[in-house]
């Protein structure tokens, strides 16, 4: 696929990954529409785009939401028509041990995570495939999407549902001639780690978490090539950064292995 006048739509768009991809795609010639529930963030981004001559139109939407996106599709459809590349991006962070936590981190996690992308595709998909000419849908896991980690377990339960749902989409949407892509980054350096919710005793090394992620340094523009790259190349499952890569072809190969290591504690969690 090209990007030139492509119409894509970002979650998430606002700080971060989202920010990066949609700058990326706009330098490709894209489109962009770019979404997310705090406004100060997109105009950011729509000031960005927009000193480069590129195209932003913004839009506030809560992806865990179903009137919300659907009123979003309601608008971008009347407003632009069918997306070209649907991008779903936003999400959130959580960490701490299964009983330290919460029902609410829980329903919150996976209402953002994993039915924030379901929304997406739900509201978008249909008008891409009554027009009839392919298109493409991104989903962004996460290296935890195969990486048990301990301390993670509902953050992992949503990249692994997202993993899992994605695959299956792609196999759904194949006749139709629409691409899915599940993006799965390792230690990247954007706000998520800063903004998570921690509870129980990991809360403790939340200011470690991120001052490691800020020397690891890997930067979301980086991802923003994978998932241009990925929609490129119809790519079904990406893994980004070097770790992401090695713990994608130890699952397959060594599961037992990858369970061992992501038990072992990273350097931020030593006292």
């Amino acid at each position: 696929m090209q990007f030139k006048d492509k119409l894509v739509l970002i979650t998430g768009a606002g700080s971060g990954i989202g920010q990066s991809t949609a700058l990326a795609f706009a330098g490709a010639g894209a489109r962009i529409l770019a979404v997310d529930i705090r406004e100060d963030g997109l105009a950011e981004t729509q000031r960005m785009i927009q000193s480069t001559d590129g195209y932003c139109d913004t839009y506030l939407a809560d992806v865990g939401d179903e009137k919300s996106m659907q009123q979003l599709a309601d608008d971008v459809h009347r407003q632009h028509g069918p997306l070209d590349v649907l991008v779903n991006n936003a999400g959130i962070g959580a960490a701490g041990r299964f009983l330290d936590t919460t029902s609410e981190t829980c329903e919150r996690v996976l209402r953002i995570n994993l039915k924030g992308v379901m929304n997406g595709c739900r509201v978008f998909l249909p008008e891409m495939v009554r027009r009839g000419k392919g298109g493409h849908v991104v989903n962004l896991a996460s290296m935890a999407a195969y990486f048990p980690a301990p301390d993670m377990p509902i953050y992992n339960a949503s990249k692994y549902a997202v993993l899992g749902f994605s695959e299956s989409l792609r196999a759904d949407m194949k006749d139709h001639g629409i691409g899915v892509s599940a993006i799965c980054p390792g230690v990247v350096h954007t706000n998520i780690v800063k903004t998570s919710t921690i509870e129980g005793p990991a809360s403790a090394w939340q200011d470690k978490a991120v001052e490691f992620y800020r020397k690891r340094n890997y930067l979301p523009e980086g991802v923003a090539r994978a998932i241009l790259k990925a929609v490129r190349k119809n790519v079904a499952v990406m893994p980004v950064t070097p770790e992401a890569w090695v713990m994608y072809y130890l699952k397959r190969w060594f599961p037992a292995l990858t369970r061992f290591l992501a038990a072992q504690k990273l350097p931020f969690m030593k006292q």
